[in-house]
């Protein structure tokens, strides 16, 4: 999993692009790339399968705050990104979100 982020130069948005790995995907027919910049909303953010197994999804963030964010595979299991900038609980679940800061 990685997380790409390419800032604008013409307005205060940063494209970061969100990549789940084959091996973290565990063979799912779906990923969606679920948070606070989707509302939460499980179905607004499909990600789009590549040829090597990963999935992928770029969202236009404004910058200058930080976004709470989790992949759900196949409509049933939440997973974080290893290799988010940071992490914070989450209430709901139990769990720990990851967190992107652009």
């Amino acid at each position: 999993m990685s997380l790409k982020k390419k800032p604008l130069k013409s307005k205060p948005v940063c494209k970061v692009t969100f990549t789940l790995a084959k091996e973290q995907a565990k063979g799912a027919a779906n990923v969606h790339l679920v948070g606070e910049f989707n509302d939460w909303e499980i179905g607004a953010t499909a990600m789009r399968k590549q040829k090597d197994g990963a999935f992928t999804a770029t969202v236009d963030l404004p910058t200058g705050r930080e976004y709470q964010f989790r992949y759900l595979i196949d409509g049933d299991v939440w997973i974080s990104d290893p290799e988010a900038d940071k992490y914070a609980f989450s209430p709901f679940g139990d769990c720990e979100n990851s967190v992107v800061t652009v």
